[in-house]
């Protein structure tokens, strides 16, 4: 919109020369009447131009104050939460999986941290990043190859580290970049539609003035003929457009503040309303996202109080990002008397989670011996695992055991229960420091299930979105079965469920073909989910997507618009334009229809 304001500006400059010359230089009485009038319509439209954006970002900076990125850094002895903006040089940042790197940093302690550099590198693979560094100069092409830096702008996949603050803003590698280079997301069809409208009118403008002034000069004096062809080029030019729009878009989204709606984009507004498509994961939006541990079972499927404890000594002593499932299994066993292990046991290392492995080891001691920990989805478990343990005899993991433990597994998901499985081994290295390949060799324990119920609003509102013309389609990292059992009770059809490894190796155009009949995909990668929805705006939706984890940043990006609540991960909130207060399917619709 300002190029488009520039460009009529300028060719009002150009009339006003030649006015200039006709009022001005050649009448023996000089006329200043339309110069004066261009000027003064010129400078009310550039002011107001002015004062509404003004407006227009002191109103969104009060709204992304509410949803605010926040970093972990350590000040007098203590980890606080600080907004980035209140960053300093020196300041020690705490970073774990979830993180943004809010400056650039120099690394001091690290654990399996690994940084995705996408936004700087357009790399997706996550690059590790150390305290001490084995390259050498030669190996250094780039200043992104340095892997005892995390730089502003790039987020921690998984792993935890401690790290001092050596640029800040601007003088950060990424504030240099950015002098130089414009990121982000395409242009939307709203961005593109008021491109397309505004070259028309100036093409119109441009073609329709001349015209008007040769046909009035065959009957008018030149001068005559061209003050009015002036006229008519100023009547058809809304140089006010950006102004209206401006101001309409701000206002529209202090409209929708009210309804727990908040816009970080205003260009994303007209997308938001006009959304044909909401792509969003399971957890939190179809169910409750209050996680509550219910069983904790032996390869039989008996109650088995072990199985609890080493899944709390997992989940208590792990440095990373704790997650919904990790609180849930501390409150369960803190309510079961198990306070004594957290003085007990000491943490030695750990093996962070990842999407790849999807698993997360804990090596802790007792003061005697050394005890590696792992929990994680059953197929990787098994995986893992050459020995059972079934009431303290270990015995060795056979085909029949493995089909029953899939099954007893499958039967808990249908019943909607997430299962994750336990396993552990004592045989380990002589050593304090340990990595996936460690990981072997270990004796299965057993499962925790963990039950998520379906929001009771979940229901309606998918039916007042169909019916307001959007679509809903899960896209879930879960299991098929758990899938299957929230959708069949919040309304959507579950005939058609596709899975990840289904679409791995289809051709785009397959994976449109099942789009068409399937509004469910389960067991699906972050790349995969943004595969999907990057398919869909491709053929000609308006594509919302609605995450609030590491792994939807991506597809966040790869949308319309991105939809993300506040108590979503640093990552996914920077790389939404919509926020919401509450993670509800209501509040979303209630902000479409506001729109």
């Amino acid at each position: 919109m300002k190029v488009y304001l520039l460009l009529l500006i300028a060719f009002y400059f150009g009339i006003v020369a030649i006015l200039f010359y006709t009022d001005v230089y050649l009448p023996e009485k000089p006329s200043y009447a339309n110069i004066i009038i261009i000027f003064i319509l010129v400078t009310a439209s550039t002011l107001l131009e002015f004062f509404e954006e003004f407006r227009s970002n002191k109103a969104a900076e009060k709204l992304k104050e509410l949803v605010a990125t926040t970093t972990t850094v350590v000040r007098d002895g203590k980890e606080i939460e600080i907004p980035v903006k209140e960053i300093t040089l020196g300041d020690i940042v705490a970073l774990s999986a979830g993180s943004m790197v809010p400056a650039d940093l120099r690394i001091l302690k690290s654990k399996d941290i690994y940084v995705g550099q996408s936004s700087l590198t357009g790399e997706s693979d996550a690059v590790r990043k150390l305290a001490y560094t084995d390259l050498k100069l030669d190996d250094v092409d780039n200043i992104s190859d340095l892997d005892t830096i995390c730089f502003m702008g790039t987020n921690v996949i998984s792993g935890s580290a401690k790290c001092a603050v050596i640029k800040t803003a601007d003088s950060t590698y990424f504030g240099k970049v950015a002098h130089t280079i414009t990121s982000g997301k395409p242009k939307s069809s709203f961005q593109n539609g008021i491109q397309s409208i505004s070259k028309l009118l100036i093409k119109f403008m441009v073609v329709l003035t001349p015209i008007v002034f040769v046909l009035n000069a065959w009957k008018h004096a030149p001068v005559t003929a061209f003050t009015f062809a002036v006229a008519i080029a100023i009547c058809i030019t809304p140089l006010l457009l950006p102004v209206i729009l401006s101001s309409s878009l701000s206002k529209g989204a202090v409209k929708m503040s009210k309804k727990k709606t908040i816009v970080k984009k205003l260009d994303s507004i007209q997308s938001f309303g006009a959304m044909n498509i909401l792509c969003t994961d399971k957890t939190g939006t179809l169910t409750e996202d209050k996680i509550v541990l219910e069983k904790y079972l032996d390869i039989n499927g008996d109650e088995d109080i072990r199985i609890l404890k080493h899944a709390f000594l997992n989940s208590y002593f792990q440095t990373g990002l704790r997650g919904n499932i990790d609180e849930a299994v501390v409150d369960r066993a803190l309510k079961n008397g198990m306070h004594e292990y957290t003085e007990k046991y000491k943490l030695v290392d750990e093996i962070p989670f990842d999407f790849t492995r999807r698993r997360l080891s804990v090596i802790v001691t007792d003061g005697t011996k050394k005890q590696m920990i792992t929990k994680g989805a059953v197929e990787e478990i098994l995986e893992l695992c050459s020995l059972v343990d079934y009431k303290g005899k270990v015995s060795p993991i056979t085909n029949k055991i493995k089909e029953n433990i899939k099954q007893i597994s499958k039967n808990l998901n249908k019943d909607g229960l997430r299962v994750i499985a336990v396993c552990q081994k004592n045989d380990i290295r002589d050593t304090n420091i340990f990595d996936i390949n460690d990981e072997k060799d270990m004796v299965l324990l057993g499962f925790i299930g963990f039950l998520d119920p379906p929001k009771e609003s979940a229901k309606s509102a998918i039916e007042k979105l169909n019916k307001s013309g959007v679509r809903v389609i899960v896209l879930t990292g879960d299991n098929l079965e758990v899938t299957k059992c929230i959708c069949q009770k919040v309304g959507i059809k579950t005939k058609e469920i596709v899975q990840g490894s289904q679409i791995e190796n289809l051709s785009d155009s397959g994976v449109l073909r099942l789009l068409k009949k399937t509004n469910i995909f389960v067991k699906l990668s972050p790349i995969q989910k943004a595969r999907i929805v990057r398919l869909l705006k491709e053929s000609g939706n308006v594509v919302g997507y609605m995450g609030d984890g590491i792994n939807d940043a991506p597809s966040l990006t790869n949308s319309d618009v991105g939809i993300s609540v506040d108590t979503a991960v640093d990552i996914a909130k920077e790389s939404a334009d919509i926020i919401l207060l509450e993670k509800d399917l209501h509040v979303l619709l209630d902000g479409v229809r506001e729109r």
